[in-house]
């Protein structure tokens, strides 16, 4: 029997079928070795197949391959991979100007990635209630930022609904994941967007200005209005993760459109003779924030160098 995992604890797993129906399973010892590599070998979103077992419990048997997904380092064991989810349509990057404050460097590590795994991105401005004047002009120039690349850009807030129709559009029919630090209101956004998810949502932490972790693990809703929503746990730091240095700029579109006009075809744009970009960024045709996020990326040690990546 066919069917997609909705929700995964590590050890057990909810698997939806064909025809909606919902079935506990666990994973065959071959699949757990497949996946040495990974904290979990099998995630939300994977299609599997399930055979009814000797110990009268379904057992996943095998996983079709993934058109894509999302992996983060492993929060306790750090040289290990993290599968987030898999076969995704468009992931929402859910960030906060304030309360609390939504880095461009996350925003656009989760940008690269999705880039990298062919992904469509969203990003969704939350909480605009409660932005100053001073948030709402910044507000403003990353929205115009990330729009000059082509990233669409939402504003919304989740307690006063405002920009909840045109965020349903773009998640209609889809297989969605929603992504952001902890605090920014993702479960408040999908309980606003469908009440019948009925998320567990987090308090801000008055002290520290960061949310307390809400959601254990990732799961797969039905949304009332077509399509899939797969909620994840707050995460700190996105991972980027499978891509060697020479590709990080490909997945800035910016630089990778400079690319044909730099003095060498593999320009890393980081100190070469006659580069584009950098030439680019001095006459601020680039912005700044967007090549030190690249620099942060290059510089991390979760990147593969060209040789080690075979």
């Amino acid at each position: 029997m066919k069917g997609v995992v909705i929700k995964s604890t590590g050890s057990q797993y909810l698997v939806r079928n064909e025809n909606g129906d919902i079935y506990n399973a666990k994973a065959r010892g071959n699949i757990r070795l497949q996946g040495r590599k990974t904290t979990n070998p099998i995630a939300v979103g994977d299609k599997v197949e399930m055979v009814y077992g000797d110990e009268s419990v379904w057992m996943i048997s095998s996983i079709e391959p993934r058109e894509n997904y999302l992996i983060r380092r492993s929060v306790n064991l750090s040289r290990q991979e993290h599968i987030i989810a898999s076969n995704i349509d468009v992931i929402f990057v859910v960030a906060t100007i304030s309360y609390p404050r939504t880095s461009t460097g996350f925003i656009d590590r989760v940008l690269c990635t999705a880039e990298a795994y062919k992904i469509k991105p969203v990003l969704v401005f939350n909480k605009i209630d409660l932005y100053d004047e001073d948030d709402t002009a910044y507000l403003e120039a990353l929205i115009q930022l990330y729009e000059s690349l082509g990233y669409t850009s939402l504003k919304v807030s989740a307690t006063e609904g405002k920009g909840l129709e045109e965020l349903k559009k773009e998640m209609k029919g889809r297989t969605c994941l929603f992504t952001g630090h902890s605090g920014v209101g993702k479960s408040s956004l999908l309980n606003a967007i469908d009440s019948n998810m009925d998320l567990r949502v987090g308090k801000i932490s008055q002290a520290h200005q960061k949310g307390t972790h809400t959601t254990t693990f990732a799961e797969m809703f039905e949304l009332s209005f077509g399509g899939y929503i797969v909620d994840t746990p707050g995460i700190k730091e996105f991972g980027v993760i499978d891509l060697n240095k020479a590709e990080v700029s490909h997945y800035f579109p910016e630089m990778f459109a400079r690319l044909a006009e730099c003095k060498f075809n593999d320009c890393m744009h980081i100190n070469e003779p006659g580069c584009a970009v950098r030439k680019a960024i001095s006459e601020h045709q680039i912005s700044q924030s967007r090549y030190n996020s690249y620099l942060g990326i290059f510089n991390s040690e979760d990147l593969l160098e060209d040789w080690e990546k075979d």
